[in-house]
């Protein structure tokens, strides 16, 4: 679709959703930034749970500290168990109570590349499938056998024993099995594509088998162009080749807010703030129901 006014995006949107028998939701980074969760920024939350490590090593983002090369496995297990910590401790984000209502009573599967877990907190295990990993488990490093580990209330523990940036020798994971080191369950080199991930996969791939021949909208949130192979792709592709598919993109980046020409008439990219565009169908959505209730 062309671009159109604000309020016509919003009922749009809404007559989508409420249209569609099936609805695959795709979020991404933009979505979490959209709650105040910036991985890529020098912001407020950043300084907040990691101004020690940004201070003494010039950091200047959680991804930053993520990929830093620290000099020793204290240093660097202080970092993580921080890590693990701010994601476990931050409140869930208003965008994403705000489409566990608009999605409430509906159809619906979602597919995320997050690791931070904020899906999670809202939306059953059985109706998510986090394919790049979560930043609250951890594998052996080898990985020597096909296992997580949850691993909050530990970083919990273990942050308590940070002395300046660092923890003591005797707190650093070690793999419970080989004896080896331990890392975070993300997307790495070491990334364990093992039975936990395999199951994610396979939620989706039967929801998406269950719903295929139905009216299926594509709700893509914050999605940018790392990698676009995972959600903005494949969303494009089933959109384009399922007779009643239609595919949304909600990105305020113009650049990563693509509409394929040939989706011209079975998309929509709306260039606007994700929380404020959620919060919006959701407000029109209730007062619609009211009406209705009348």
């Amino acid at each position: 679709m062309l671009s159109q006014p604000y309020q016509d995006n919003i009922d749009t949107i809404l007559q989508k959703i409420e249209e569609a028998d099936a609805i695959v939701v795709g979020g991404a980074a933009g979505m979490s930034a959209a709650a105040g969760y910036n991985w890529y920024r020098d912001d407020e939350n950043f300084r907040k749970y990691f101004n020690k490590f940004a201070e003494k090593y010039g950091i200047d983002s959680i991804f930053g500290g993520f990929y830093y090369r620290f000099q020793t496995e204290e240093e660097r297990w202080a970092y993580l168990a921080t890590l693990i910590h701010f994601v476990a401790e931050v409140p869930i984000g208003q965008p994403y109570k705000d489409l566990d209502q608009i999605l409430q009573g509906k159809n619906y599967y979602i597919l995320t590349t997050n690791q931070d877990t904020q899906f999670l907190q809202v939306f059953p295990e059985e109706k998510v499938s986090a394919i790049q990993g979560n930043w609250t488990y951890l594998q052996c490093s080898g990985p020597c056998h096909d296992g997580i580990y949850a691993y909050a209330e530990q970083a919990k523990e273990l942050c308590a024993h940070i002395e300046g940036t660092r923890i003591p020798s005797s707190k650093v994971p070690k793999c419970p099995e080989c004896g080896g080191p331990m890392e975070l369950w993300v997307r790495s080199f070491v990334f364990l594509e093992g039975t936990k991930y395999r199951d994610e996969h396979k939620k989706y791939r039967e929801f998406l088998l269950e719903n295929q021949q139905k009216k299926v909208l594509f709700l893509e949130l914050g999605v940018g162009l790392m990698t676009p192979m995972f959600i903005k792709q494949p969303f494009w592709n089933m959109t384009h080749s399922w007779p009643d598919a239609f595919y949304i993109t909600i990105n305020p980046n113009p650049e990563h807010n693509l509409l394929p020409e040939e989706l011209k008439d079975k998309g929509l990219a709306v260039h606007e703030d994700i929380a404020q565009v959620l919060c919006d169908v959701l407000t029109k959505q209730q007062k619609v129901r009211r009406q209705d209730a009348i």
